[in-house]
């Protein structure tokens, strides 16, 4: 079985590593890197923190706007494609390197799978949920990882393919937070004991292109008494910078950081604040509270079992989830046993048979 497993964000480098490890062992495996994410902090970093193999096509596409990129990263991938002609594309989450993956194999009449189908926001002025919309429409084989992925997708009447097979992301988690624990000095750079501090991390659109949004995020942020770890991602040290906003004393702005840091970093923190769909993910494989910077979650069994609090940009709000986190309420297994890699590539032998 040949299959070309497509990645271009952070999100994506995780997902794929369970996968190409398990693919490895029988089959071969062609690894595209978009070039969606390309300064090092964003990409290399993560390919050797995680050991991923080095990818065997880099298209170097870099930023751009929405239809740019895409449009860019469909001809080079159609390209690519024809050149391998693999059994199986897979694509990943919710990215533009998700959606051109998904066009130009379905154009040229390869079969798609796509992992982490069936999550969603409800909420179209998001970028991310037209990506996953359109990837779930024309995709052959859906890996959801939560009940409410098959949900989901029945409601849009797919129901041919779809399997429930856990979050490959968890997978990653429990093999690689070991290695962190052993290899990352973070706490001890920063000077940090578990439990003394907060996280944050603020990356979407709808907060860092918002002016509103993103000032009363730092609001919240200046008006919190514990100490808060911030790893700012370009987009949006770009955007505090264009309106001048400044942190208090007790806001410890970071580079990004690495996957191996950031897993001690959620580990240890006494709570975590966020935007991210894959943080709001590792906080509840930790056990750590979290709240979500947003109005919606596509992770809704998180906020349902108490672990995850949706605080959008409101600074009331957010100092009143933080204030009331608790941890001693059920954690139910919702993201799988941590073999959903195993399970993924056992579906498409079948599906190849």
């Amino acid at each position: 079985m040949k299959v070309l497993s497509i990645v271009g964000a952070r999100p994506e480098f995780i997902q794929a590593d369970p996968i190409s490890r398990e693919l490895r062992r029988q089959h071969h495996e062609i690894l595209v890197h978009t070039g969606q994410h390309y300064d090092f902090q964003m990409s290399q970093v993560f390919f050797q923190d995680l050991g991923l193999a080095t990818p065997d096509h880099n298209l170097g596409v870099g930023s751009g706007s929405h239809g740019q990129q895409t449009g860019e990263m469909l001809a080079r991938l159609e390209a690519v494609m024809v050149a391998e002609r693999p059994d199986w594309v897979i694509v990943r989450g919710d990215t533009n390197s998700t959606l051109a993956g998904a066009l130009a194999a379905v154009k040229l009449g390869i079969r798609l799978a796509h992992v982490e189908a069936g999550a969603r926001s409800f909420n179209r002025q998001m970028p991310e949920e037209i990506n996953r919309l359109v990837a779930d429409r024309v995709a052959d084989v859906l890996f959801g990882i939560a009940p409410s992925a098959s949900v989901n997708l029945a409601a849009e009447g797919i129901t041919t393919g779809v399997h429930y097979v856990g979050d490959v992301m968890y997978d990653a988690y429990l093999r690689h937070l070991p290695i962190a624990r052993q290899s990352s000095q973070i706490l001890e750079r920063l000077d940090l004991g578990p439990r003394e501090y907060l996280l944050a991390t603020v990356h979407r659109a709808g907060n860092t292109d918002d002016p509103c949004n993103l000032k009363h995020i730092v609001a919240a942020f200046n008006a919190l008494d514990e100490p808060l770890i911030f790893p700012v991602h370009p987009r949006t040290r770009k955007a505090l910078d264009r309106l001048g906003l400044t942190f208090g004393s007790h806001v410890r702005t970071l580079e990004p950081v690495g996957y191996l840091d950031m897993l001690v970093l959620e580990a240890e923190a006494r709570l975590i604040l966020t935007d991210s769909g894959g943080v709001t993910r590792e906080a509840y494989f930790g056990r750590v509270p979290c709240v979500t910077l947003r109005e919606e979650t596509e992770h809704v069994e998180t906020v349902s079992a108490g672990w995850n609090t949706l605080a959008g940009a409101d600074p009331t709000r957010i100092l009143r989830a933080v204030r009331e986190a608790r941890i001693d309420q059920p954690h139910p297994p919702i993201f799988g046993d941590g073999t959903a890699a195993k399970k993924i590539v056992s579906i498409l032998e079948s599906a190849s048979a």
